[in-house]
């Protein structure tokens, strides 16, 4: 695809891709840059999983190629600020800093093209597990893993038969009382915090629950992530904001992309 082809916009927020692990759907974050430019791109925590790559390095090409295109942006002006996650809290050691071209915060107000202020954050701060009982996080972690792997290999089923994309660990998720209670009180928290520095709205991720809503007079926007829902939060020349579901926007059955998960799952 050109660059005239290309789809431009003024913000571009990524959040939970996870590249490290064998779940991070590096491809199809691949073809979603390929589709989109924006003058500013923040990525918005857990881009990399250093919580996987402390036991055992898994990074293969599609994975280095996401980082390369990232940077191949920032090259041609775009610019690009990291706001760490939990799974890459590593990179707090380096805030204020730029790498490549690539900014470092801990946060951000994010000020859009209609002058409403927002508050750009992963979450995890506000997550009472992954702040109080790490163990428990890591644990979680582990099963959450095995969600996705059991859901690669449905997929690929699901494909052979003519379906298309489905998330077993969301659907999972959403389907659990206490998850759908974690996710209401994650979002609902967000917001207040949003409310107390007197700010238009949040911008998070973290849970891996896209969302766009208004919460008691504050708008919340969650950018979802790149290993179930393959989600993007976008702002447009005029301020709007908007989710973009690639996952249903692009046909999944195209040989490419089922060879490419092939050849994956003869490495696992």
């Amino acid at each position: 695809m050109t660059e005239d082809n290309m789809q431009h916009v003024r913000t571009l927020f990524l959040s939970d891709v996870h590249l490290g692990t064998k779940g991070a759907k590096a491809e199809m974050l691949l073809d979603f840059l390929r589709h989109y430019n924006a003058d500013t791109i923040f990525l918005v925590g857990d881009i990399i999983d250093g919580w996987k790559l402390k036991n055992g390095w898994y990074f293969p090409q599609s994975h280095n190629d996401v980082v390369q295109k990232l940077l191949r942006k920032a090259r041609k002006g775009a610019r690009i600020i990291y706001i760490p996650g939990n799974h890459d809290e590593f990179f707090r050691d380096f805030l204020g800093l730029t790498f490549g071209g690539v900014e470092m915060y801990e946060n951000f107000i994010h000020i859009a093209a209609d002058g409403k202020k927002y508050l750009v954050i992963h979450g995890d701060y506000f997550d009472v597990v992954v702040k109080h009982a790490k163990w428990l996080a890591f644990l979680g972690d582990y099963a959450y893993s095995f969600a996705l792997g059991a859901n690669t290999y449905l997929n690929i089923i699901r494909r052979r038969l003519g379906f298309t994309y489905w998330s077993l660990s969301a659907w999972a998720k959403l389907k659990v009382k206490n998850a759908v209670n974690f996710i209401g009180r994650f979002e609902e928290t967000l917001a207040a915090e949003a409310k107390r520095i007197n700010v238009d709205g949040v911008i998070c991720g973290h849970i891996h629950h896209a969302a766009n809503k208004n919460i008691n007079g504050v708008m919340y926007f969650n950018t979802g992530d790149w290993v179930e829902s393959c989600t993007a939060l976008i702002e447009h020349y005029d301020g709007k904001m908007e989710i973009i579901h690639w996952a249903e926007m692009v046909a999944l059955t195209t040989p490419e992309m089922l060879k490419t998960e092939n050849k994956q799952l003869e490495i696992v």
